[in-house]
């Protein structure tokens, strides 16, 4: 327990901070202030879309691992890029904050597009950052730490924005997250670069899309059935990320106020995933990672219906703390399964590159065909929408039901 009372713990644990922070700013806190400023659903659902920096950040991580910047490579080749595009990240909350959604949609978008791009960013760099910080016997504690960090910063940008967006307008809310920002540059400055963290020689672009592409790619396609395994990542987290983009706007259309949605559905929610990942984690263990996506899988998509019945419950806030906890901790399970089967598909040789590749295949589903469910919801009522999510995790567990069958997944 000693390694969690070295001085590195603290600058992980502020730098999961800023790292988590930015993330519910470009997606759930910003759908419900788009639903208070009057944006249709189908817009809303659309604003998915921004959040595909994330799903796309291993084609920068090529030009942030190989290249130092010009006057911030001063401070090191990490410290540089993470002082840089921190910068980046408060100017670009700054505008968004100062921008009406209603007046200027456009420069809107733009803005929340640029804080995506440079969190998307930041998180390669900080994430280089604290494995080069560690050796190899230290690793796990500091990932511990970085997520503990994390998790924070998520709470301070849902439930943090969502207490502040009720007795202020959201433009100064967006404002005290961009000074939270400042929370992670002021780390980075006081911390110190990470030893023996020389910039290798740069690649040129044809080398750089083989070693980040086409290798891990060509790979991953000598394993056996590696279509249905890339169709299988794409569907079985389909249920739980269509609904996302359209939960606050539910919960806002049926009476909570944003303190209730703050302390219900963030505080407890994010203990329910804890919860839930860790009793995942048991259940992988238990019964195999085979059986553990299924069942996990199937709950996951079952738990969509407890908004069905928050319809009819309404305004009920014991009946909507009983749900979150359900869907929260179903999809915590599924989650823990879910890692854990990426992380069995990676070649050691390619471990990083592989496993970036795989999740952002997944985060397509999340952000991209998510973009719909606005549209979806319109169109239906909102327990038709809850039901129907449900169903779309069918499509993901026939395939894994196949893949099962014909041994594509096995127990590691």
């Amino acid at each position: 327990m000693k390694i969690y009372t070295d001085k590195r713990m603290l600058v992980m644990l502020l730098l999961g901070f800023v790292s988590g922070l930015p993330f519910l700013l470009v997606s759930s806190t910003l759908s419900l202030w788009l639903k208070d400023v009057g944006i249709s659903l189908a817009a809303i659902g659309l604003f998915s879309l921004i959040k595909a920096p994330y799903s796309f950040k291993w084609l920068m991580s090529p030009i942030i691992d190989q290249y130092s910047l010009p006057f911030f490579s001063k401070l090191g080749r990490r410290r540089g890029w993470a002082v840089f595009l921190q910068i980046l990240l408060i100017l670009s909350l700054i505008y968004t904050a100062l921008t009406d959604p209603k007046l200027s949609p456009l420069m809107f978008v733009i803005f929340v597009f640029m804080v995506a791009l440079f969190s998307a960013a930041q998180d390669i760099v900080l994430d280089a950052f604290r494995i080069e910080k560690f050796n190899s016997k230290e690793q796990a504690a500091g990932v511990a730490v970085f997520v503990l960090g994390y998790r924070f910063g998520l709470l301070f940008s849902g439930a943090g924005a969502l207490f502040l967006a009720s007795v202020m307008p959201w433009k100064y809310v967006y404002l005290i997250m961009a000074v939270g920002v400042l929370i992670g540059l002021i780390t980075v400055l006081i911390s110190k670069e990470p030893k023996n963290n020389k910039a290798s020689k740069p690649y040129t672009l044809r080398a750089t899309i083989v070693n980040a592409v086409i290798k891990p790619f060509s790979d991953f396609m000598k394993r056996d059935k590696w279509l249905l395994i890339l169709l299988f990542i794409f569907f079985y987290r389909m249920s739980d990320a269509y609904v996302a983009p359209m939960a606050y706007p539910f919960f806002d259309d049926i009476g909570f106020t944003k303190i209730q949605i703050a302390s219900i559905i963030k505080i407890y929610g994010v203990i329910a995933t804890i919860l839930g990942t860790l009793v995942g984690g048991v259940v992988v263990n238990r019964i195999g990672l085979p059986r553990a996506l299924f069942v996990c899988g199937i709950l996951q998509g079952l738990s969509n219906l407890v908004y069905v019945g928050q319809v009819y419950a309404g305004n009920n806030a014991q009946i909507l703390m009983i749900n979150i906890f359900i869907e929260n901790i179903s999809g915590g399970m599924g989650t823990a399964a879910f890692v854990a089967y990426l992380s069995a598909l990676c070649n050691k040789k390619y471990t990083a590159t592989q496993y970036a590749l795989l999740s952002s295949f997944m985060g397509a589903a999340r952000d991209l065909f998510s973009a719909t469910s606005g549209f979806v919801a319109h169109v239906l009522s909102w327990q038709n929408f809850f039901i129907a999510t449900t169903f779309m995790s069918l499509p993901g567990m026939i395939i894994l039901y196949y893949l099962i069958k014909v041994k594509a997944i096995r127990n590691r």
